[in-house]
């Protein structure tokens, strides 16, 4: 039997303890507590690692504070526009939707992309109409609207600027979070954007998961690294899972998922060392942002160059791991 991992992230960016409220603090670590709990009772059950990393994700899509799902930014429009990707490291199967609206929880639309079709990657429309063939879970707008985030569209607006979930800065006015009121000088922390988990099971089988709302302000469409396999999401039983998080097209240019497995198979490079190696290189060419691994032997990685990263971690000795600062 081997030894189960879970890994799991809420994104990175600039995330200060000085700018965090206990309150606030607090709610962010439950959120990322009820995802590990949830992907980490399917492993031990002897669960497959997919299951386990869809089960987690879900739960991070379902937590409002977090850019994905229910907490997800607005685009220019004031609308919503999801991505989502799942990666399968036993078979090397693979699925993804990009700018996806109204489906409650894009990470179970990209594992029926997986399952149900010859293809890996729906969007828009398409992938609407086939979430709609496949009776996934729809919800209003309302469902998805969050104060704070359209707040920070409006902002967006304001500057003229796309951009990347995570200024530390709040947006005026005052929202609630888990129903207490959220006033500015509370500074709600604002990461880069997205969710994601990397499993290993009893059966030494890896899968990753990973989903995003994108950037505030986005146009024309725009797509990230999330649904982009190899980019953003990458899984195979002969190195490791991925789940990435940040600057999206920095890790689409330097297939940031998939680094952290080609060094391990040609470089002969351990998990934490391919994994600082990809982070390392991106710092170098301009991009923020970390990722969260994990390999067949139950090992995890979790680095990051940004100031902080919603991030936490449960192997085999059982002890759960949760972190937000460096």
């Amino acid at each position: 039997m081997n030894k189960i991992a879970l890994a799991i992230h809420g994104g990175a960016g600039t995330i200060l303890k000085s700018e965090m409220t206990v309150e606030l603090e607090r709610e962010y670590r439950a959120g990322l507590e009820n995802s590990l709990k949830t992907g980490w009772e399917i492993l031990q059950k002897n669960g497959s690692a997919l299951d386990a990393v869809e089960a987690a994700t879900v739960a991070l899509e379902n937590f409002p504070l977090f850019n994905a799902g229910r907490g997800a930014v607005f685009t220019h429009e004031g609308k919503h526009e999801l991505d989502a990707a799942i990666m399968d490291g036993a078979s090397g199967k693979a699925g993804a939707v990009a700018f996806v609206k109204n489906v409650v929880n894009p990470i179970k639309l990209a594992r029926l992309v997986m399952e149900r079709t010859e293809h890996i990657l729906l969007g828009g429309d398409g992938a609407n109409e086939f979430a709609r063939e496949m009776k996934v879970e729809f919800a209003p707008d309302d469902y998805f609207f969050t104060e704070h985030r359209y707040q920070q569209l409006l902002q967006a607006r304001e500057t003229g600027k796309v951009q990347l979930d995570h200024s530390v800065e709040a947006a005026s006015g005052e929202w609630r979070v888990a129903g207490e009121i959220q006033n500015p000088k509370s500074k709600i922390q604002n990461p880069i954007g997205t969710v994601g988990a990397a499993a290993c099971d009893v059966f030494g089988n890896l899968a990753a998961a990973t989903s995003t709302g994108g950037m505030t302000n986005k146009r024309f469409g725009r797509v990230g690294d999330t649904p982009i396999i190899g980019a953003g999401t990458y899984a195979d039983n002969r190195t490791c899972a991925v789940s990435c998080t940040g600057h999206g097209e920095f890790f689409m240019k330097t297939l940031a998922a998939y680094d952290v497995a080609a060094r391990m198979k040609y470089k002969n490079s351990s998990l934490i060392e391919a994994a600082q190696e990809v982070i390392e290189n991106l710092r170098n060419i301009g991009g923020e942002g970390g990722l969260v691994a994990v390999d067949a032997l139950g090992n995890v990685a979790l680095p990051f160059n940004s100031d902080g990263m919603y991030r936490g971690s449960m192997t085999a000795d059982g002890e759960m791991r949760i972190e937000i600062y460096r």
